[in-house]
């Protein structure tokens, strides 16, 4: 079971590597990476290349490690023993699978993607550790044990938004994607793109890189968000000459799309402003 990349979705080298690593190992693969450089998206193309299930765990501030197992819902049970219910004499009526028990019960191989892990609380990682070591956990309320009928493939992602524990790292295989050259980025362009000019490809390519480049920008455009500005561009019918000058000349058309914050748009208002003063 090998992963090679897919038409849709550019894979260099390195990160087909490590994906293959990580299934061999049977290690979870930790991809860390600028937000927009496809680390959600890798999932869905191994899943879609192996021909395989995706489980997808999204993990936000308030998430709690023993979600993944499961949840027992003792209110439920409470008001339905209140009401005479028969259903209260069986307690696995009120235990809720999370998305670990999904995965580990399923029939089949399946991959499971714990989507922004460093969102959650510190400790998070950490309650984890058993969990994927052994591919098991306890059910306390009914006395059972659970474990994995077929060891699914794993893929962690992080935004780097802060450190994941040392005990949590051992355990996995690490991936860090690289932003892309813009031979890769062109590549990208072709697969959303395919008909689309080459000469507008390239000068969107060098007014984009210019501005990701440009000394004092607080939020560099990603991957995402490339895409969706050339997306706009061909909508526009925006020719290539149209974009040739620098964008410390004059403010990038459809800036909207690549800066994302008022520090950002002002900074290139003043370059163009002291562009046209000098000029």
């Amino acid at each position: 079971m090998r992963f090679t990349g897919t038409d849709a979705y550019v894979a260099g080298k390195d990160l087909t590597i490590a994906v293959n690593a990580a299934i061999t190992l049977e290690r979870p693969l930790l991809v860390k990476g600028e937000p927009g450089t496809g680390k959600t998206e890798l999932a869905f193309q191994i899943a879609e290349a192996l021909g395989l299930r995706l489980i997808q765990w999204t993990v936000k501030s308030t998430t709690r490690a023993a979600q993944g197992l499961y949840e027992y819902d003792a209110v439920s049970r409470l008001r339905d023993s209140q009401l005479g219910d028969e259903k209260v004499n069986d307690i696995r009526n009120y235990i809720r699978r999370g998305k670990l028990w999904e995965a580990f019960a399923s029939e089949e191989r399946v991959v499971l993607l714990i989507d922004e892990i460093d969102k959650a609380d510190i400790e998070f990682p950490n309650d984890l550790l058993q969990e994927l070591d052994r591919m098991e956990f306890d059910v306390y309320e009914t006395d059972e044990t659970i474990r994995a009928k077929h060891r699914p493939i794993v893929i962690i992602t992080s935004n780097n938004e802060k450190e994941l524990p040392d005990a949590f790292l051992r355990r996995c295989f690490f991936h860090y994607i690289q932003f892309p050259d813009p031979e890769t980025l062109a590549r990208i362009v072709d697969v959303h793109h395919p008909h689309i000019k080459q000469d507008l490809v390239r000068a969107a390519l060098t007014q984009f890189y210019e501005i990701r480049e440009q000394p004092g920008i607080k939020k560099k455009p990603s991957t995402s968000e490339a895409l969706d500005w050339i997306r706009l561009l061909v909508a526009e019918d925006i020719e290539a000459k149209d974009l040739r000058d620098s964008p410390t000349k004059a403010l990038p058309k459809l800036a909207g799309a690549l800066l994302k914050n008022e520090q950002d748009v002002h900074l290139f208002e003043r370059l163009a402003f002291l562009a046209r003063r000098q000029g």
